[in-house]
């Protein structure tokens, strides 16, 4: 039997919730899904609190290993977990619609503002 690749259902949700809730919202649903997976305790995302919560954001049939890449990738002070900012940022960079968005967005308020200096 086929086993089925978690990835190949994926839908990205994060540009429909941007166009909703705009970019404060989006921003502070990102960081109740923080909530969600951080370990309360140490007030950072381990990969025993991924493994942990990963199921009650759908994400349960990843391996451990999928979960240690996910928080590798996330990782940019090298500390082995993720905080708020880590997080926020890797769920950008996975969501390639609303990168594309956001550099749009970044041109636009860019522009305004060159306009405002003259």
């Amino acid at each position: 039997m086929a086993s089925q690749n978690p990835q190949s259902n994926f839908q990205d949700f994060l540009p429909t919730m941007a166009d909703k809730l705009g970019g404060d919202g989006l921003i502070g649903e990102l960081c109740n899904g923080f909530n969600l997976l951080m370990d309360s305790d140490k007030g950072v995302i381990t990969f025993e609190s991924l493994k942990k919560n990963s199921a009650t954001l759908g994400l349960q049939d990843l391996s451990d290993e999928d979960l240690r890449c996910m928080l590798a990738e996330g990782d940019f002070d090298g500390d082995g977990a993720l905080n708020q900012m880590e997080f926020c940022v890797l769920m950008f960079r996975l969501s390639p619609e609303l990168m594309e968005e956001s550099r749009y967005w970044l041109e636009e308020a860019l522009q305004q503002e060159f306009k405002n200096c003259f």
